[in-house]
């Protein structure tokens, strides 16, 4: 091997050494650290930034030392930096990767702005698809809850004339199924015209789409971590609904190597998980230790979208009459029994949980059990919340992409309770410790768009949305590296290369947070190493 320009690539991810020479050390506060706040402009720089570049070496997976010009040990691997700036390896808390996986062959109909957009979409599709009986057509991304026009079951099979098509709305919370689709995963045909199967009976459809011939996501795992390797992630949670602790680690076994992974339950499977005696932070057998057990993850609520998550205050157009404030998709009294027994097992727990009514009852059931982990999303919450969530010791795992699709469907069926949502500053100044990640295949795993949206809160020409909530790019970046502050001996050997200072922009600059944003999302990522192996290389 070259000396100075090629790294070791496989085997054990945590063996070997690498020294990386000339990074320069971007200034990371570690969680539960506020950076500067919110009238700087947006950057928010941690601290004064490592003035010369420095030397550093992973030593078997671990930052073994940070200095000036160190020298290199016999048979190390090494390479020039350049003077690339380095931060801690990136996760994405909030994954299903399958799904995401499977978004590489699926046909996208998220730009389709009605229900007749959507089925020109499909129908221009359709012919390039081969025709089988028991292999359906999916699409997925559609938003419905600002079309002037509704999805309907005839409109659909008009299209789709006898094939079975699976449309997954962009929440993934409902689907647009043909009447054929709907034979094939076992699902009634509604008495009336009602095109959309909701909340946990499409979530058992889902289910059973998995199992249907066609749909091994091997070839889209593997385009998907190569692509999250290059957006710099190192690991994500999981959250897919699958016997994720078994699936993986034949998959790691395969070559599926590149990220770290932390393995989610349901609660169909978390009695499997507790007889075999795991616990959250466990590494798995066969996960060459890239695998590690991760929480009990519960639905309990719906989504905005479908405007089923479940709210104190009713919706202002819902749309089932019969839940005006959306849906608990999980009884409060089962909710707290599976949130006692995961902890009492060992098993932190992730709740989605939407609405604020839904969250309340998810932080009752934690508190009552006095349960360790997370609320997936937390999108609307009560004034008091943000500091029950930092009394309690709770994650607040947000998903700031979402926001930039939400925004206008959340002033139509939220009207005057926008400032409750994605209450990112709220939750940060309560003192509460922030998650960033995606949902994808809601959003697209890509940690720099995700630290955009909180910093800038908008994706277009308009002004930022209550840009009282928003983050600097220091508070996002933060949250965004698992925790870990600045690199330093001891830290994991997950370090990421960038081209740029991704905290470059002054305070103040011109173009204040919008500068930020585009700044985050333009970044580069030129290498990416997990315990100091390249999963990514593009220097």
């Amino acid at each position: 091997m070259p000396h100075g320009t090629t790294l070791a690539d496989g085997g054990d991810p945590l063996a070997g050494s690498v020294l990386l020479r000339r990074v320069r050390l971007v200034p990371v506060r570690p969680a539960g650290r506020a950076a500067p706040g919110p009238g700087d402009g947006g950057a928010g720089r941690a601290a004064p930034p490592a003035p010369e570049p420095v030397d550093l070496r992973i030593t078997d997976g671990v930052v073994s030392a940070v200095a000036p010009s160190l020298a290199r040990d016999a048979g190390e691997d090494e390479l020039d930096a350049a003077g690339r700036w380095a931060v801690p390896g990136l996760w994405d808390h909030h994954v299903h990767l399958s799904q995401w996986a499977q978004t590489f062959t699926r046909l996208d109909v998220s730009a389709a702005r009605s229900a007749a957009e959507a089925l020109d979409l499909l129908a221009a599709h359709l012919p390039s698809v081969p025709a089988a009986r028991d292999l359906p057509v999916v699409a997925y991304g559609f938003r419905h809850a600002t079309w002037a026009d509704r999805p309907t079951l005839s409109a659909l099979d008009a299209v789709a004339a006898g094939r079975a098509v699976v449309m997954l709305s962009g929440d993934v919370h409902s689907g647009w199924v043909s009447t054929r689709g709907r034979d094939l995963l076992g699902l009634p045909v509604p008495a009336d015209d009602d095109g959309l199967v909701r909340e946990n009976v499409f979530f058992a459809a889902l289910a059973r789409l998995a199992d249907l011939p066609g749909s091994d996501p091997t070839e889209g795992l593997r385009r998907a971590l190569a692509d999250a390797a290059a957006h710099g992630v190192v690991g994500v949670t999981d959250l897919e609904w699958a016997r994720n602790a078994a699936e993986w680690p034949p998959r790691v076994a395969a070559g599926l190597d590149l990220l770290r992974v932390r393995t989610a339950t349901y609660a169909d499977g978390l009695d499997e998980i507790l007889a075999l005696g795991l616990r959250t932070g466990d590494p798995l057998p066969g996960g060459r230790g890239l695998l590690t057990m991760g929480p009990l993850k519960v639905i309990s609520d719906g989504s905005l979208n479908t405007a089923t998550a479940h709210t104190s205050v009713p919706y202002e157009h819902p749309q089932d009459p019969a839940h005006p404030r959306g849906v608990q998709n999980v009884a409060p009294d089962k909710l707290a029994e599976l949130v006692r027994r995961a902890t009492a097992g060992g098993i932190e727990v992730a709740v989605h949980a939407i609405g604020d009514a839904a969250v309340a009852i998810a932080l009752d059931a934690i508190e009552a059990a006095g349960a360790r982990g997370s609320i997936e999303h937390a999108q609307l919450l009560a004034p008091d919340q943000p500091a029950r969530f930092a009394r309690l010791g709770v994650v607040a795992s947000v998903q700031p992409a979402h926001l930039l699709d939400d925004r206008d469907v959340t002033e139509r069926l939220w009207p005057g309770r926008a400032g409750q949502s994605f209450p990112l500053r709220s939750l940060l100044d309560a003192g509460a410790r922030l998650a960033l990640g995606s949902d994808a295949p809601v959003a697209p795993l890509d940690p720099w768009l995700a630290m955009a949206a909180a910093v800038h809160r908008s994706a277009d020409e308009r002004a930022p949305w209550h840009p009282e909530q928003h983050l600097t790019a220091a508070e996002a970046l933060a949250a965004s590296t698992n925790g870990y502050g600045t690199l330093r001996a001891g830290a994991p050997g997950d370090v990421v290369l960038l081209d740029a200072d991704p905290l470059a922009p002054a305070a103040g600059a011109p173009g204040g947070t919008a500068a930020v944003a585009a700044h985050l999302r333009s970044t580069r990522v030129s290498a990416t190493f997990v315990a100091g192996r390249a999963t990514h290389l593009a220097l």
